[in-house]
């Protein structure tokens, strides 16, 4: 019985953590395929516990009837603890909290420096801005934007944001943050408990896995320059419950945080540099920044796509299109011009003829995340 109580003891210690280590940030446990692992883990997380614990338990009586009574319950309150500490520190949705309320402001009222990068959407003509300083945190944003529940995600150890309508299969529903997998942040559905991952909105994990999320295009840009091409948008402003939470990350839209995982290499096509990604006519690209700021403008081709991507004077806000014709499009003064006419950076004619340009998403990422879900991609 002695034995079945420690035995106890190493095993719902050994499972805490390890249910833990494969899903959050720990050494070598994100550059593994170990998902299908982790959720077999979380799957079983309870008949698992009950044994382990009723194996304590049975021994229980037997270690504390002996002479060494310290011992043993050394060995209780450290497996008590762990356990404690792996399912409320170490838990991703106990770190990071979604907001008590979203406060919006127009842009009269607006309190969000004007130089914060944000990621702005828009549907059925109402658009709203939400500051990435505050997302990173978050790490999902729920709204409503034009009638239609939306879902603003961004995973600050990827460099990514992206906006989803929250339905499974025509079906609202809710997520809570579990945890990564390969660096990216990860989401559980409420109803299947399915495991779906940010960087591309596919469950990756459970019943649900393989289905994908509707995506909305969105765009990463400056306040200040999302503010003149919506003046009528909204903004999202600080919960005041998470003010300390978003100082923290004041420096890291610049690339100047100090942390490992969300750190930038200035140098490019290393792990933690800066590209654009663009999928499009069945390929992928990556687009290096440091390139893309001294060009201005790409004239290239993703798949069997022609595209433009071009970069704003403030050298934050990027646009990509389809070109569907095969004259290179110029940029002067935040204006592309095309044979057929001059374009916004939203890409709505100004002068000449013919349609708006097609625009197509674009997503700033570290390098490291972009290559690992799109490891056909090509570089530029």
């Amino acid at each position: 019985m002695r034995k079945l109580f420690y035995l106890g003891i190493i095993g719902i210690i050994l499972y805490e953590i390890a249910k833990v280590y494969f899903i959050m940030p720990m050494p070598g446990s994100q550059r593994m395929n170990s998902i299908d692992v982790a959720y077999l883990l979380h799957t079983w997380r309870w008949p698992l516990r009950i044994l382990f614990w009723a194996m304590i338990l049975a021994g229980s009586l037997s270690v504390f009837s002996g002479k060494l009574k310290w011992l043993p319950a050394i060995f209780l309150l450290l497996a008590a603890g762990i356990t404690y500490a792996t399912n409320y520190e170490m838990a991703a949705d106990t770190m990071f909290y979604q907001p008590s309320q979203v406060i919006q402001h127009d842009a009269a009222t607006n309190k969000v420096d004007m130089d914060r990068l944000v990621i702005g959407v828009e549907a059925n003509g109402e658009a709203k801005a939400y500051p990435i300083q505050y997302i990173g945190y978050h790490h999902q944003v729920r709204d409503m934007l034009g009638g239609k529940p939306i879902m603003v995600t961004y995973c600050t150890v990827c460099r990514t944001g992206r906006v989803f309508e929250p339905n499974v299969d025509g079906k609202p529903e809710v997520f809570r943050l579990v945890g990564m997998d390969h660096f990216n942040a990860m989401f559980e559905d409420e109803e299947t408990g399915s495991w779906w991952r940010q960087a591309n909105g596919e469950a990756i994990a459970g019943p649900l896995k393989g289905k994908m999320l509707p995506e909305l295009a969105s765009t990463q840009t400056s306040l200040s320059q999302w503010l003149k091409l919506h003046p009528n948008s909204k903004v999202m402003q600080p919960d005041p419950v998470y003010q300390a939470k978003y100082d923290s990350m004041s420096r890291y839209e610049s690339g100047r945080g100090k942390s490992a995982l969300t750190r930038t290499d200035t140098l490019s096509w290393k792990d933690k540099s800066w590209v654009v990604g663009i999928q499009a006519g069945g390929g992928a690209k990556a687009f290096d920044w440091n390139r893309l700021k001294k060009e201005r403008i790409i004239n290239n081709q993703v798949g069997a796509t022609p595209v433009a991507l071009v970069i704003s004077a403030d050298n934050n806000s990027f646009f990509a299109f389809d070109k569907e014709i095969s004259q290179p499009f110029t940029l002067k003064n935040d204006t592309i011009f095309t044979e057929k006419g001059s374009y916004n950076l939203l890409g709505k004619r100004l002068t000449g003829t013919g349609n708006d340009l097609k625009r197509i998403n674009a997503y700033q990422e570290f390098w490291h995340s972009w290559r690992t879900f799109h490891p056909s991609t090509e570089q530029y």
